[in-house]
C-alpha cells in the first residue's frame, strides 16, 4: 500500500515555475491607457495639416507681362522640390484678388498690387509678403515735360484693360487728381495696344504697370520721338494720402547710358506688389513661394537695394502666421537639411507623436502602481470576508451556522489559490492563508467546545432521568 502510493505522487507533476504576471489584470490595467492613447492620436491626427500637395496654382497677368514671368522663374526654383506650379494667366491684379475671394475659383496664391482692393472684402486673404515695386509707368506726348497727373484732363489716356489692377490703380489716382472715371478720355487699353496707339497719335498719354503691360513694351516707348516719361514732383503727397505707395527715383541715364535716358533724375510712385494667399495654404508651400521669391528677387535692382524684397510688409493684407514665422527664423530645422519630402514626412509624424508621448510617459510609469493595487485589492477584499466570518463566528452562531462558516473559509481559500496571482505578492498571500487558518482554527476550536458542552448536557439530562 504504500509502495503504491510512493508511485502515485511520484506520477504527480508539480510545475517548476510559478506564473509572474497576471494578464487579465495587465489587460484591465493597460486598457484604458491605450484606449486615451489612441483617443490621442485620433486627435493629433485631427488637427494636424495633412501632407502639403504637390501643385501650387498661381494667378498671374496676360502672357509676357512682368507678374508672369515672374511666376516662370517661381516654377522653376520650386520644381527643384518636386512642386509643380501652375500659371493661370488674367487681365492683371485686380483679376487676381476677385479669383482669391472666390471660394469656387481653385487658385491658391496671387499677384496683387497695393490699392486695389477697395470695395472687395479681403479679410479672409493673407499675404507672404511684397515681393517688388511696380512703378507707376506714365507715357505721354508733349512737347513740354509734365510733372502732374492733373495735367491729363481732357487728354485721350490709356488706362488698362478690365480687371487689370493698373486700371484699378489708375481710376483712383486719376480721381485723386479731379479727373472722374467714367470720362471719354478713360480708354481700356493696356500693353501693346496702348503702344501702338500713343506711338500712333492715337492717344495721348499711357498709364502702363507691369501686371498688364509686357517688358517689350515699355522699350519701344523708351527714347521714341515726342514721348517723355512723367516725373512725378507730387511724390510725398501721394505717399501721404495713398499709404501703400512708396517714393521711387530713376536716375539719369539708368535705362538707357548710352543715350542717357532719362535725361534727368525722375522720381516715381509705385506700390509694392504682394503675394496673396489664401488661408488654407500648407505652411510648407509658404515657406517655398518666400524662398523662391527670396531668390527671384533679393539680388536687388534698377529700383530696390539688394535684400529689400521680399519683406513682411503689412499694408492692405495681414501677413499670415506662418510667413512671419518665415522671416523672423527661415525654415524649419528639418526642412533646412532634408528634403522636402522627408522633412514633411518627418514634421507631421513629430506633430501626431508629441502628444501621444507627453501622454505615455506619465501613464505607462504609472501602469506599475494600478497594476499592483489591483493585485493588492484583490487580496484586501479577501481579508474584508474573512473578517465578515470572524465577526459571524464571535456572534454566538448556532452548530449549523458554524459549518457554513467553515464552508465559507474553504471558500475564500480556494479563490485565493485558484486565481493566478504574481509570485511578487506571494508574501501577502501566504500571510492572508496563515490568517484564515487563524480564524479556521479558531472556529474549530470553538465548534468542539460546543460539541463537548453539548456532550456533557446531555449526560447530566439522562443522569437526572435515572
Amino acid at each position: 500500500m504504500a509502495q503504491e502510493n510512493r508511485r502515485k505522487i511520484g506520477r504527480i507533476r508539480i510545475p517548476l515555475s510559478i506564473p509572474r504576471i497576471s494578464w487579465r489584470d495587465v489587460a484591465v490595467t493597460l486598457v484604458p491607457i491605450l484606449l486615451v492613447s489612441l483617443f490621442a492620436i485620433w486627435l493629433a491626427l485631427r488637427f494636424v495639416r495633412p501632407a502639403p500637395p504637390d501643385t501650387i496654382i498661381i494667378t498671374t497677368g496676360p502672357d509676357g507681362s512682368q507678374f508672369q514671368n515672374t511666376a516662370e522663374r517661381y516654377r522653376k526654383i520650386l520644381a527643384r522640390n518636386n512642386i509643380k506650379l501652375e500659371i493661370l494667366p488674367s487681365p492683371g491684379g485686380l483679376e487676381n484678388l476677385k479669383r482669391l475671394i472666390d471660394p469656387n475659383f481653385r487658385v491658391d496664391v496671387g499677384f496683387v498690387q497695393g490699392g486695389i482692393g477697395g470695395g472687395l472684402d479681403t479679410d479672409e486673404l493673407m499675404s507672404l509678403g511684397s515681393v517688388f515695386y511696380q512703378p507707376v509707368i506714365v507715357f505721354y506726348r508733349s512737347a513740354e515735360p509734365l510733372n502732374r497727373l492733373s495735367a491729363l484732363k481732357g487728354k485721350r489716356v490709356a488706362i488698362g484693360a478690365e480687371g487689370s489692377g493698373a486700371r484699378a490703380l489708375a481710376l483712383n489716382l486719376l480721381k485723386a487728381n479731379g479727373i472722374e472715371p467714367g470720362g471719354p478720355g478713360l480708354l481700356p487699353l493696356s500693353g501693346e495696344a496702348a503702344v501702338q496707339a500713343l506711338l500712333g497719335g492715337k492717344i495721348d498719354a499711357a498709364m502702363l504697370m507691369g501686371d498688364s503691360a509686357v517688358s517689350g513694351a515699355f522699350r519701344k516707348l523708351l527714347g521714341a520721338p515726342g514721348v517723355r516719361l512723367l516725373d512725378f514732383a507730387q511724390a510725398d503727397g501721394y505717399m501721404r494720402r495713398f499709404r501703400y505707395l512708396s517714393k521711387l527715383e530713376l536716375p539719369a541715364g539708368s535705362l538707357d547710358l548710352g543715350r542717357n535716358i532719362p535725361e534727368k533724375t525722375l522720381t516715381l510712385i509705385a506700390p509694392t506688389v504682394e503675394l496673396v494667399a489664401r488661408p488654407e495654404l500648407h505652411p510648407a508651400l509658404s515657406d517655398l513661394l518666400i524662398e523662391a521669391a527670396r531668390e527671384v528677387h533679393g539680388r536687388g535692382g534698377l529700383l530696390q537695394r539688394p535684400g529689400e524684397f521680399p519683406a513682411p510688409l503689412e499694408h492692405e493684407y495681414r501677413i499670415s502666421d506662418d510667413a512671419a514665422r518665415f522671416y523672423k527664423s527661415g525654415k524649419g530645422f528639418l526642412y533646412r537639411y532634408l528634403p522636402f519630402w522627408l522633412a514633411s514626412l518627418f514634421d507631421r509624424t513629430m506633430v501626431a507623436l508629441v502628444p501621444i508621448i507627453v501622454l505615455m510617459i506619465p501613464a505607462l510609469r504609472l501602469a506599475p502602481w494600478l497594476y499592483s493595487l489591483r493585485i493588492r485589492a484583490r487580496i484586501y477584499r479577501r481579508y474584508g470576508e474573512l473578517m465578515a466570518v470572524e465577526r459571524a463566528m464571535l456572534s454566538q452562531a448556532a452548530p449549523e451556522e458554524e459549518e457554513k462558516l467553515l464552508k465559507r473559509i474553504d471558500e475564500i481559500e480556494k479563490s485565493i489559490i485558484s486565481v493566478r496571482m504574481p509570485s511578487s505578492f506571494a508574501d501577502e498571500v501566504y500571510v492572508l492563508r496563515a490568517h484564515i487558518n487563524f480564524v479556521r482554527n479558531r472556529l474549530a476550536a470553538r465548534e468542539s467546545k460546543t460539541e463537548t458542552a453539548l456532550r456533557h448536557e446531555d449526560r447530566g439530562g439522562q443522569a437526572r432521568i435515572a
